[in-house]
């Protein structure tokens, strides 16, 4: 075992476990996972998305762990001295190398999207001073008028722009304060305060007359529904979800403690991500269903069904403003994860203070998420003439060279790395698992994750081949 080489660690196991789980709770769960449901039919896409986390999602998951936890390093050093100390080749840190690079242009985009979170924020805060804290939101407006809030946005860049610089500068604060006193403190606190809100507003919403019908769509399972295109859906949310392929979880294993037990602790987080995906369904469809609303509404499910459903609703002000104010903690943690990871590498390779390599690396994020925000909407030359990226804005473009390329890949390397290249004895004495459980485990690795993966990247690169 080497030495840590970072100087930084969680004070404690709770630590870890809430930083994980808010480097994974994040807008994937909170936008992504309901949007999913919705487009692909409910409880046959519930039912293969928690298959998923179970069989891919948490295999793939302790072996970015284990990995961060034994290398005691930015995530490139961290696989290097693995590979090192396995007799193998230390190329393969290229993997985690793909999973920096992910991580900081998922990081770009995703500050876009917090901004819209900060923008809902402000939105629902106003309209309490003017709608007052009983009836519904938006008294007096027209529902056209409150499902255009988003559109209306999306056409002023400088707003865009300076909502993407607000949210990023937040993110910045906090990783510039180190892993103790920056990252854990978010999570200690933020994470509870986010479970609070969450729970709350599902009750409230089971109340709304829509409850019956939201757990139905969520749990009835049509098997008929179960096709090709739902369940490759299904693997890639509950891949996505997890935050995989982007170095997070590695770079967050490198600040635990050997008291740690790795499977035990990795099975708590997809745990709770999973909860929070299914109480995303629960707190969403609920209100969406009682005002008479589609749950197809893809993307704009969160943005513009459910501040319009929000008019509807009883005290729908101050729901819509603690709903977005709770999104905004699980977007903050994860941001949070999404710049540690290219921070500590930078911070590492270069021996260069936290506060410095937070910055260079914001500042990066800052003007390629503002190229994003700024021309929104508009084709990029050169790059939307490629099939893949075909039409495609700034935004679309970093979303889909992540989702469909850098992060499959980087969790199929990982994957095979785990599995056929590290010493078994190393992997053993890090995994914490043991008997059948740790061969099925091997199993997973070896071979059922890198074929699904597999599969996801092929479909992403060729869409057409479902028929998308």
């Amino acid at each position: 075992m080497v030495a840590n080489t970072t100087g930084e660690g969680w004070s404690s196991r709770r630590a870890f476990v809430l930083a994980a789980v808010g480097s994974a709770v994040g807008l994937g769960n909170m936008w992504r996972f309901p949007a999913e449901a919705g487009a692909n039919g409910g409880g046959a896409f519930v039912m293969f998305y928690l298959l998923c986390v179970l069989l891919i999602g948490l295999p793939v998951l302790l072996s970015e762990v284990l990995i961060g936890r034994h290398g005691q390093s930015n995530a490139p050093e961290s696989v290097r001295r693995v590979a090192a100390e396995s007799g193998k080749s230390t190329r393969w840190a290229f993997l985690a190398d793909i999973g920096v690079l992910g991580a900081f242009l998922v990081l770009s985009f995703y500050c876009v999207v917090g901004g819209w979170v900060l923008y809902y924020i402000g939105v629902f805060l106003s309209d309490i001073f003017t709608s007052g804290l009983i009836g519904g939101a938006f008294e007096g407006r027209d529902p056209a008028e409150v499902e255009a809030l988003l559109p209306n946005l999306f056409g002023n860049g400088a707003l865009m722009l300076g909502l993407h610089v607000a949210f990023l500068a937040i993110t910045l604060y906090f990783v510039a304060r180190g892993v103790s006193g920056g990252i854990e403190w978010v999570a200690t606190w933020l994470m509870p305060a986010f479970f609070i809100l969450f729970v709350a507003i599902t009750i409230y919403g089971s109340f709304t007359g829509g409850f019956e019908e939201a757990v139905s769509y969520l749990f009835t399972v049509n098997f008929s529904a179960l096709t090709g295109p739902v369940m490759l859906a299904a693997v890639g949310q509950a891949f996505f979800s997890l935050s995989l392929g982007v170095a997070g979880m590695m770079t967050y294993g490198a600040y635990v403690g050997r008291d740690v037990n790795l499977a035990g602790t990795s099975g708590i987080i997809a745990g709770a991500d999973s909860a929070v995906a299914l109480l995303a369904g629960l707190c969403i469809f609920p209100i969406v269903f009682a005002a008479g609303l589609e749950a197809n509404a893809g993307p704009g499910l969160m943005f513009q069904s459910l501040p319009r459903a929000f008019q509807d609703i009883p005290f729908g002000s101050v729901i819509g403003l603690l709903f977005f104010v709770m999104v905004f903690f699980a977007a903050l943690t994860s941001s949070i994860s999404l710049l540690e990871a290219p921070t500590a590498w930078f911070k590492d390779r270069f021996r260069m203070p936290r506060p410095i390599a937070t910055g260079i690396v914001s500042g990066g994020a800052l003007v390629l998420g503002g190229f994003a925000a700024w021309f929104w909407g508009q084709p990029v030359p050169v790059l939307s003439d490629i099939a893949l990226f075909d039409g495609q804005d700034t935004f679309s473009i970093l979303d889909t060279l992540t989702s469909r390329i850098l992060m499959p890949v980087g969790a199929i390397l990982t994957s095979l790395f785990v599995g056929w290249v590290a010493s078994r004895r190393l992997i053993d004495s890090e995994n914490g698992l043991s008997g059948g459980l740790h061969h099925f485990w091997l199993f997973l690795v070896r071979w059922a994750c890198p074929l699904a993966l597999i599969v996801i990247l092929i479909v992403g690169i060729f869409p057409s081949i479902i028929g998308e």
